[in-house]
């Protein structure tokens, strides 16, 4: 991706660039992707017209589903099954409210992203950086591709697969959407309203999908950005004991210790902006976990055979992207606490005395490692993951006790 033969004001923006193009391709179409500053008044409106479409498109499906949970079905199962695809578009609708309060600080994170390529003047610091940044975009294209492929899936499965209905001597074929829908408001059961509540439907699922999608590849591509920088700082710790001139040394330690500072601020500011989509994740993924794996279950001999792969699709795919956000937020613990362990590890005891103490701040600065957290409350890791596996598969036990 460095080619000499380009201005470096090039290499940079299109580096930065190539790691923040999928991001962009996911929430610009969704109005989450901030606006810059010199943006048209046109680029502003229409941004906040897409705003406003995706917000009704989520609330269609919502508030019709929960209306026919609490006061048109009446049977148990049924409303368990509805319980499910309304709480995916539901959980969506907060992810996509807590990434546009978000903006700001969204737009920051880019904004830093930017000025630390710029700050790469060497050609093995942008190599290190570009091999992070080529991780973001792998992690963040398959969970797009996973994601948004299994929620087409059950999308399609439910749209070709009607119920059977016997109304006095004639048996007709009722569509079903993929989230039920109040039919005392409107009557979805038959054409032409079903094929166009289907059709918003579908539309607030890219909506809801894109959100999810977006908010993993953020977290994806900003942690691996941030591992890049400190690849970059534990690079420059073996660099410093070769260094004989005091003068250099002290202007390396400072330039390092700034580095570090930078890192852990973009970090800080990464846990801010997945806080509350982190906790949406957990609790929401846990309930629809366990809600799959009842559907699976108990509708082993009613649903067609589509319909039951597809309930494994998305079962799949909600448990790759819980575990996304579980990976991410273990691989920043641990590549915090390396660089206290690089310092440690280097030749210290060649420094200057004081020198030797700059080092040791660093040590203790990394021993305070920042976690990614769901609400300030868990910590997002690989054992976060485990218990939300054994917690839906206890509420799964639970639920089967208390309805078959």
């Amino acid at each position: 991706m460095v080619s000499s033969d380009k201005p470096k004001t090039d290499v940079y923006r299109r580096n930065n660039n190539y790691s923040l193009q999928l991001n962009r391709w996911i929430l610009k179409p969704i109005g989450v992707w901030p606006e810059l500053p010199s943006s048209s008044t046109t680029e502003k409106i229409l941004s906040k017209l897409l705003r406003l479409t995706c917000h009704s498109l989520v609330a269609l499906t919502v508030v019709p589903s929960i209306l026919y949970i609490l006061f048109e079905e009446k049977d148990v199962r049924l409303k368990l099954k509805a319980v499910g695809p309304t709480s995916h578009w539901l959980m969506g609708g907060i992810n996509y409210c807590s990434l546009l309060y978000q903006k700001r600080q969204i737009r920051k994170s880019i904004e830093h992203m930017e000025a630390d390529w710029q700050m790469a003047k060497r050609e093995c610091d942008q190599e290190l950086m570009l091999r992070n940044a080529r991780m973001g975009r792998v992690i963040a294209g398959v969970c797009a591709l996973i994601m948004q492929g299994g929620i087409f899936s059950y999308n399609v499965a439910r749209g070709t697969s009607p119920i059977l209905v016997t109304i006095g001597n004639e048996t007709i074929a009722i569509g079903r959407l993929p989230c039920p829908s109040f039919n005392k408001i409107v009557d979805t059961r038959f054409s032409p309203v079903y094929e166009v509540v289907f059709t918003l439907q579908c539309l607030s699922s890219l909506v809801v999908n894109n959100t999810t999608v977006g908010a993993c590849g953020l977290a994806a591509v900003f942690a691996m950005h941030a591992c890049g920088q400190l690849g970059v700082i534990m690079s420059r710790l073996e660099e410093l004991v070769e260094e004989k001139e005091r003068n250099v040394i002290q202007r390396k330690l400072a330039n390092l210790v700034e580095r570090h500072l930078r890192a852990l601020r973009f970090l800080s500011r990464m846990e801010i902006i997945m806080r509350q989509v982190c906790l949406v994740e957990l609790a929401g993924c846990t309930f629809n976990l366990c809600m799959l794996g009842y559907y699976t279950i108990t509708e082993w001999h009613e649903e067609s055979t589509n319909t039951l792969i597809t309930y494994l699709i998305v079962l799949t795919s909600m448990m790759f992207n819980i575990f996304i956000f579980c990976y991410i937020g273990d691989l920043v613990t641990e590549q915090s606490k390396k660089v206290g362990e690089a310092a440690y590890m280097t030749n210290w005891y060649q420094l200057p005395h004081k020198h030797v103490l700059g080092l040791i701040l660093i040590i203790l600065r990394s021993s305070s490692v920042i976690k990614i957290t769901a609400g300030k409350i868990f910590h997002m890791s690989i054992s976060t993951f485990g218990d939300v596996i054994k917690t839906s598969v206890a509420y799964l036990n639970m639920l089967r006790t208390l309805t078959m």
